[in-house]
């Protein structure tokens, strides 16, 4: 014999009625490229050390995009957000002009096209 359920009693309906609210939808943040400039005077071994240790980028990588800056006299080392981007900018100054280089690093805003 079935037991009798006192109405509303577990249906999971509290009374309680919610309003669901709209999410607001976020804009992604702009982007922008880092890019290293080639000079006479930097070495390549330490744009290679740069580009592992502060851009985080595998031997291979680094050492490809150190030979298009070698090349095309610039080089594009990655794509951030802007707070990024200053700081790894201004670790590599720091740190070039430790070694004394004259190591040029540029921002640019990122094409969306």
């Amino acid at each position: 014999m079935a037991q009798k359920q006192r109405p509303g009693a577990d249906d999971g309906d509290t009374g309680v009625v919610t309003e669901t609210k709209k999410k607001e939808k976020l804009a992604k943040p702009p982007l922008f490229r880092v890019l290293f400039h080639n000079d006479n005077y930097t070495t390549m071994e330490f744009v290679v050390l740069v580009l592992r240790d502060i851009f985080n980028k595998s031997e291979s990588d680094a050492v490809s995009i150190m030979l298009n800056v070698h090349v095309n006299g610039y080089g594009v080392a990655g794509v951030y957000t802007y707070d990024v981007a200053e700081t790894k900018v201004s670790k590599t100054h720091a740190l070039a002009k430790q070694h004394e280089f004259p190591l040029k690093l540029t921002i640019e805003p990122e094409d969306n096209a």
